[in-house]
């Protein structure tokens, strides 16, 4: 009881079907497109990153009718954009990624909800990479369903998916013609699992009680410094982070500023350096991991993560000055190997 109110304080909702499920923030997208989708069912998914792709892909496998929206490498979605979709799909859910850690692009959801609800359409929102790093309303943005993951800004292990569905998305789920094809992520049965429904628990499977405990005092740590405040600390860490890449003469992936998610920074590879070279040595000297590309920027760019307990300005400064050093280490040994 005491992890579901601190979820549905971190959501800025109140949902009854809220809990979180025994797997990683992959687990949340899954439990998302097997629960309301139906073979036939039709979904839009907004693809400018890999967890598009990915989603697209699950949606597929449940027999959805998968219609797409994408953006070039590094942009974001209009309302525009996604009502003229919507028109023209007429889709029963619309799946949107808030924080797409493959190009480090934020996707602003106010305004969202309300085009979907105007077209009788669910909104489902990936926070995965987002969550606690900027600002997240899903009542006041009417989003349906949203989910997280443990292992980012929350600070806990990896392994918990926090997972939220409203009501219109709990009626979708109870008004299915078909069972959920998966039971492990069947919410008619988890949602009295967590006693979201006023029902005597049922058993399920068995949870990590050492991820709960972890969940938990990530979410109390948070809860003591102040949501808003750790939303700020992000957003001045990434700030910090940009003048300093830019005084390194580098370049960002996300050209616009407003669509750049601060918990992931993406910065183009200079042509004159190889970005394994970089990342290489940052980890052989210094234990620092600064990752390359996932998905359609592989070998494009660098990645560097400010989330939860990393996102402090010694940990800033610590990754430009090693960055500094790694790339002139690579400009100098252009041919050598590690």
């Amino acid at each position: 009881m005491i992890l579901k109110k601190a979820y549905n304080m971190f959501f800025k909702l109140k949902n009854e079907l809220t809990l979180a499920i025994s797997t990683s923030g992959h687990g949340g997208m899954e439990a998302v497109m097997c629960n309301l989708l139906e073979p036939g069912d039709k979904v839009l998914i907004t693809v400018n990153g890999i967890w598009g792709e990915r989603a697209s892909l699950m949606a597929s496998r449940y027999g959805a009718q998968v219609c797409r929206i994408e953006a070039p490498l590094g942009s974001n979605f209009s309302l525009q954009e996604i009502e003229d979709a919507l028109i023209k799909h007429q889709p029963s859910l619309l799946f949107v990624v808030q924080g797409e850690s493959s190009t480090g692009v934020y996707q602003p959801i106010e305004g969202i909800g309300r085009i979907c609800h105007k077209y009788n359409c669910l909104l489902a929102v990936d926070t995965v990479a987002s969550l606690g790093g900027v600002p997240f309303y899903a009542d006041r943005w009417e989003v349906d369903v949203v989910y997280s993951g443990s292992q980012k800004v929350l600070g806990a292990p990896p392994g918990l998916a926090p997972i939220s569905f409203n009501k219109k998305a709990q009626q979708r789920i109870f008004s299915r013609k078909t069972p959920v094809k998966v039971f492990y992520w069947d919410m008619t049965i988890l949602g009295d699992y967590w006693a979201c429904f006023g029902n005597p628990r049922v058993y399920h499977h068995t949870i990590s009680s050492t991820l709960l405990y972890g969940l938990r005092e990530g979410l109390a740590l948070i809860a003591e410094e102040g949501l808003e405040n750790v939303i700020n600390r992000h957003r001045m860490c990434a700030l910090r982070l940009h003048n300093g890449l830019r005084d390194l003469g580098l370049e960002f992936l996300v050209e616009k500023e407003s669509a750049r998610l601060p918990t992931v920074n993406t910065i183009k590879v200079p042509t004159d350096v190889d970005w394994k070279t970089v990342t290489s040595y940052a980890m052989k000297y210094y234990f620092l991991e600064i990752s390359g590309g996932l998905g359609p920027t592989v070998n494009k760019v660098f990645r560097i993560g400010l989330m939860g307990y990393n996102a402090t300005n010694d940990k800033v400064d610590f990754a430009l000055k090693i960055l500094k050093e790694a790339l002139e280490y690579a400009r100098e040994n252009k041919s050598s190997k590690l």
